[in-house]
């Protein structure tokens, strides 16, 4: 009797695209709301291009899926396709998510309703149906589910995209349909839960710390990232965080992998350039693409300007503003014959600031703060000489890895997945691909910008080299192919088998 691949059922909220062939209406089901739909948009692609029996269990955002269609989904069909084998898909239903126009709402109270929906979904149906080897759940959205798979005695990975949580009596997460008495002893409580039924209604359950405390393994979206959590390094997380995730470390349970940017973030094929360019014509196309930008941005024309790229949003916390903004005018200032100039295409309320130093100073020609626009952003990209990240902490971070392709070298404090990211740029040896800083203040980001300027000014000749080699690295180290099979590696480890069963053998 010949054995079957073993079952993976991805738990997820959002996801990019789904590969044709995995079950109906496939092109039309995208829900994003950050890096968590890419990166499961390619574990699952590439998980099924292997031919491994992979299963996906999403929210039906009815509203937001039918925006995309060309014509209304006839929802009776799919119920009836649903049930059939070869589908793969299964769209988890209830009404609190089918009217939402984005993945997650403004109001928490709403994303609670639809976290417990979605959960309750997957746990009485999805999960009973699929009857999965293996479970692949991601953030708090999904932290109740760890505990069922321990309950059944499902291996299962719990993925940390993002550190943020909720925290919720049983009693409340009973009333929504889900039956937490079957696995509450798998539970995070915020104090030690002695019986069911005095832990029921006077004992939060914490769904993040949850899925960590009863998953089998689990991941950071950077190895770097995790060891900072572990020792303690940032004092935003809270310490039972810190001691569960240690505890997966020294069981030897849980690992870091790096996201990775979607592959159409590519300057060969960009179509949001003005110039289209690879690494052997990198030097042309920056020189077009700059030109462009200039004059959409009204800043002064000159292709010889270094320009510095603000990827992010502008989140005073953790993404490194007031540091620039210290600094800002004496940089620009510093290499004014020169014609430094900045660009921000992003959000966020640190941009009023921003703003604000650009009319004091009347740096109009010189620095420009732009309203996100994908189609800006991957201009600046294709025009940018370098990115600025300097983060105050970054659980991995995706600019540094896009700018380094489009071959914008990022400037970046030397913390979480930008450590593991970024090197220190050394000529006389080949490697690195961008320059660091390690003291988180406005003097230390002054330093590595003046050490990008130092390489701007260094010849031509010197330059192209460097960046075409940082260029191909980048390509081939920066992508979901590396990442699935990352993730595909740890899934063969949890169940102690191939992934992909060669029958021919």
């Amino acid at each position: 009797m010949k054995k079957a691949n073993p079952r993976i059922l991805i738990v997820t909220p959002e996801v990019t695209y789904l590969p044709p062939g995995m079950g109906n209406i496939t092109d039309n089901l995208s829900a994003k709301a950050g890096g968590l739909a890419d990166v499961s948009a390619a574990l699952i692609s590439a998980l099924f291009d292997l031919g491994a029996d992979v299963h996906v269990a999403l929210p039906d955002y009815r509203t937001l899926f039918n925006a995309q269609e060309s014509s209304v989904v006839n929802r009776e069909l799919d119920t009836i396709f649903d049930k059939m084998p070869e589908n793969r898909i299964h769209l988890a239903e209830d009404r609190v998510f089918y009217y939402m126009h984005r993945v997650y709402s403004e109001y928490g109270d709403e994303n609670i309703k639809i976290a417990l929906a979605f959960q309750r979904e997957v746990i009485n149906n999805i999960i009973p149906r699929v009857k999965p080897d293996l479970i692949h759940c991601n953030d708090w959205m999904t932290g109740l589910i760890p505990a069922m798979a321990r309950k059944m005695g499902v291996p299962c990975l719990f993925t940390i995209h993002n550190i943020h949580t909720v925290k919720y009596l049983l009693s409340f997460i009973e009333d929504r349909g889900i039956d937490a008495a079957y696995f509450w002893q798998y539970l995070y409580y915020d104090y030690m839960a002695s019986g069911y039924e005095e832990t029921r209604e006077t004992n939060p359950v914490d769904l993040l710390i949850s899925g960590v405390f009863a998953a089998h393994y689990v991941n950071t979206v950077s190895q770097t990232f995790l060891s900072e959590i572990v020792d303690g390094r940032h004092s935003f997380i809270e310490k039972p965080l810190k001691d569960e995730l240690a505890n997966k470390v020294r069981a030897k349970c849980a690992v870091g992998i790096l996201n990775a940017p979607d592959p159409s973030f590519n300057p060969e094929n960009d179509s949001s350039l003005a110039f289209q360019y690879n690494f052997d014509n990198h030097f042309k196309g920056k020189k077009i693409n700059k030109h462009t930008l200039q004059a959409n941005l009204g800043l002064l024309q000159d292709d010889a300007a270094p320009i510095f790229f603000w990827p992010s949003r502008l989140d005073r916390v953790q993404k490194g503003c007031r540091l620039l903004a210290e600094i800002l005018y004496k940089v620009v200032s510093k290499y004014w014959d020169q014609k430094l100039q900045i660009i921000f295409v992003a959000n966020g309320e640190f941009q009023i600031f921003f703003k604000g130093i650009v009319d004091l100073h009347d740096l109009h020609n010189r620095v420009a703060v732009c309203n996100f626009n994908e189609s800006l952003a991957r201009l600046t990209y294709g025009s940018a000489d370098f990115v600025l990240m300097p983060s105050r902490f970054e659980p991995c971070g995706l600019p540094q890895m896009i700018g380094a392709i489009y071959g914008a070298l990022p400037v970046a404090h030397d913390t979480g997945g930008l450590h593991d990211s970024v090197a220190t740029l050394n000529i006389e040896k080949n490697r690195g691909n961008g320059f660091l800083f390690e003291t988180f203040d406005s003097s230390g980001l002054l330093w590595a910008m003046n050490q990008a300027m130092k390489f701007y000014n260094l010849p031509q000749t010197v330059k192209e080299k460097q960046i075409k080699r940082i260029m191909q690295e980048s390509l081939l180290s920066f992508n979901h192919e590396v990442t699935a099979r990352k993730y595909i590696d740890l899934y063969e480890k949890m169940l102690q088998r191939p992934l992909i069963i060669d029958h021919h053998e």
